[in-house]
């Protein structure tokens, strides 16, 4: 065989051997997604979470397997650079017909990143831009599922098709009064189109897959009357006897945007065209990134990928330079933004004052246990990045000066392409959506504002130690408001499992002057925790004490925290609902969980 067509044959094998190990990657990934369902009906909430967490780790999993096999059995290293450009081709030529090409040309770039030399990251031998179209993707083969139902009610018969829309999903459990959720649905749809006049085109649009995260399950669609289109939700739960209900129905894109918020775990939804989910999830969600949505159904890598393209494309199209971020500067991580991109930049620092007694190490863990842990609304996700090269001309002397003097391990500035361009390279960097700090964000509102944000604080803590997370510092700094005027928590290098914490009631001190003299009287753990200290922290502010007391003054006792922690090491499972109160149907006062004021957990 002539070296031409030894080379030839080399690529196409190794394009293969890329696309088996993705394939593998996503069957592995869909098996894991699809038995939530039973894990569902079987109500095994632990389960549900174990499964979560380890989906997270199975593409890097995959993708570490698939470069030891081109190393092994290809010597991938050492092909010279026409054999790659043959790779890409043949890969390209295997994904004509595939139903994730998106997700497969990802994989592509993770796997021979690690491979090749930086000065190969380019569009001859990476996918910087998709070369497979994802739009009208489906699977035309019998019996496969489409990617959502279409259902054409009247007026007369829409309660009908409600029913028919929840029992089309076949879960394997009973309801505890099915007719009576729907007629409660069909009154929320009633309220929502008002006198609304039904039109020729009326239909209601479901996706064909159930959207599973802790103990729900969710059916997503949207009606289409004449223009107007209304996205929904409908959150199915277990009562307190294991029967099924619909607690809640969710319309418009507001209510959409929190179920689907960068703040919460990510969805267990069986695809068999993810782009195919993610076109439709932007039809009710327009202005969600579709790097969100990827995030959002698990497929994180992809949203990575996608979230970087869109930031190439918006430093082409803007002049403005990265500066610091405004806010108190943090002690471990640097920070800085660009004005015009909603997001943040975080880096760690080299060295950290003597009060943090922490290691790069130790705060990366951190970060990857929010990845994998519940979110429940109240902690930011992150994106984290290796390598990241930035035109140096586009960032603030006092930025660049500040990167030098606190993350030099971190940074270099180089021609490193030879092209000319001069790039600031940051070696490892997570990336997070920009919120407004609550202590900015305090110094600027209304009364009225302060009182909803304090209140929104303590109920932000509170969902968070529902989740088994003590957030560590809670100061008002490392706390943000969204848009929607939620809380999150952004600050991790502190947090702990709350199970792994002792909470302590400070003992009364031996006289009048060792209380008086300002030094701690008592032996201190390292776990040790004593919430009644938090006061002298969190509340300088009469007026933020005051909202605080009124409505948090449990969070500076040491038996709220302990009780929780006590019935998380029972096997308690708390509930937090990514929507408000104002939604759940009210019906169900004798089966269902407690009422609560809006976004607080629910205590049994």
């Amino acid at each position: 065989m002539f070296p031409q067509q030894l080379n030839d044959t080399r690529a196409f094998e190794i394009a293969k051997a890329l696309l088996d190990g993705f394939n593998r990657h996503y069957r592995l990934f869909r098996e894991t997604s699809a038995a939530a369902k039973q894990r569902f009906e079987a109500a095994d909430w632990a389960g549900q979470q174990r499964a979560q967490r380890e989906r997270i780790v199975y593409y890097d999993l995959r993708v570490q397997e698939a470069v030891e096999r081109l190393r092994s059995e290809f010597r991938a290293h050492e092909l010279p650079m026409d054999v790659w450009h043959q790779v890409k081709l043949h890969y390209i030529g295997l994904l004509t017909n595939h139903l994730q090409p998106e997700l497969a040309e990802t994989f592509f770039n993770s796997v021979t990143t690690k491979i090749l030399h930086r000065s190969y990251f380019h569009n001859d031998f990476i996918f910087v831009r998709p070369a497979i179209s994802t739009e009208y993707i489906e699977n035309d083969e019998p019996g496969s599922l489409p990617t959502f139902r279409v259902y054409y009610p009247t007026r007369d018969s829409l309660r009908e098709t409600l029913h028919r829309i929840v029992t089309n999903f076949q879960l394997q459990r009973e309801f505890d009064d099915l007719d009576r959720d729907v007629d409660l649905v069909l009154q929320a749809v009633d309220r929502e189109f008002g006198d609304m006049r039904i039109r020729t085109n009326f239909q209601v649009q479901v996706l064909s897959s159930l959207f599973f995260r802790n103990k729900g399950a969710y059916i997503v669609g949207k009606f289409i009357n004449g223009y107007r289109e209304i996205p929904f939700s409908l959150p199915i739960l277990h009562d307190e006897r294991g029967r099924l209900y619909i607690d809640a129905a969710l319309f418009g894109e507001d209510q959409l945007q929190k179920l689907f918020s960068f703040a919460r775990a990510y969805f267990m939804v069986e695809m068999e065209v993810p782009a195919a989910y993610v076109h439709f999830l932007r039809s009710l969600m327009p202005h969600k990134p579709r790097s969100e949505i990827y995030n959002a159904l698990g497929l994180h890598k992809q949203g990575k990928n996608l979230f970087y393209r869109d930031f190439l494309f918006h430093l082409r199209h803007s002049s403005d330079k990265f500066r610091i971020a405004p806010g108190i500067k943090g002690m471990v991580m640097l920070v800085f933004d660009l004005p015009s991109f909603p997001y943040v930049f975080k880096v760690i620092k080299d060295f950290f004052p003597p009060q943090k007694d922490t290691t790069r190490e130790q705060i990366q863990a951190k970060y990857r246990l929010v990845k994998q842990h519940d979110r429940v609304g109240r902690m930011a996700d992150t994106l984290e990045y290796s390598n990241v090269a930035f035109p140096f001309e586009r960032f603030e002397e006092d930025l660049v000066q500040e990167l030098l003097h606190y993350c030099p391990s971190q940074v270099e500035i180089s021609d490193r392409d030879g092209d000319g361009q001069v790039e600031l390279i940051i070696r490892h960097v997570y990336i997070e959506r920009r919120m407004i700090p609550l202590n900015i964000y305090l110094q600027e509102a209304t009364p009225g504002q302060v009182e909803q944000a304090v209140i929104e604080y303590g109920n932000a803590i509170k969902d968070l130690v529902a989740a088994n997370i003590f957030p560590g510092d809670m100061l008002w700094k490392n706390f943000g408001v969204t848009r929607h005027d939620k809380v999150v928590f952004y600050d991790y290098d502190e947090i702990e499992y709350l199970t792994d914490c002792n909470f302590r009631r400070v003992p009364p001190a031996p006289n009048e002057e060792v209380e008086m003299s300002g030094e701690i009287w008592y032996p201190v753990g390292p776990r040790d925790i004593f919430p009644e200290t938090f006061g002298p922290f969190l509340l300088g502010n009469e007026k933020v004490r005051d909202v605080f007391m009124r409505h948090h003054a449990d969070l500076l006792d040491p038996e709220f925290w302990q009780g929780h922690k006590e019935r998380i090491l029972a096997g308690h499972m708390h509930d937090v609902f990514p929507y408000d109160t104002c939604h759940r149907f009210r019906v169900r006062e004798r089966t269902a969980p407690v009422e609560r004021p809006v976004d607080e957990p629910v205590v049994p």
